[in-house]
């Protein structure tokens, strides 16, 4: 699995880091959603059991093996200047254009 990082969306995460360690984890959230879930973008500290690797240029991407189904195996990161949100996509779908970012470094887990 790869994700393609526009110049835009890669400075914008690397603000999001603030020069501190951390892994970018791409979930699917269903907690309160109700039927559907939602992509988020997890910042976290470290990877945990269960989590692969996901290839990107520069930037620290992982995602749940549970949750690698989800999604294709090709995809693209874009953002837009004015919004702090980003846009995720693929060749045959779009996964969401309000994809926001959740800094759990100092949260102790992630249900």
């Amino acid at each position: 699995m790869m994700i393609q990082v526009t110049p835009l969306a890669e400075r914008k995460l690397k603000e999001r880091l603030e020069d501190r360690p951390g892994f970018f984890k791409l979930f699917y959230d269903t907690e309160g959603c109700g039927c559907d879930g939602i992509n988020v973008l997890l910042i976290v500290s470290e990877m945990e059991d269960g989590d692969s690797r996901i290839e990107s240029d520069s930037l620290p991407f992982i995602v749940s093996r549970q949750q690698e189904i989800f999604y294709e195996d090709k995809m693209r990161l874009d953002a837009e200047e004015r919004f702090s949100s980003f846009k995720l996509d693929s060749d045959s779908q779009i996964y969401g254009k309000n994809i926001l970012v959740r800094d759990m470094r100092n949260v102790s887990t992630i249900q």
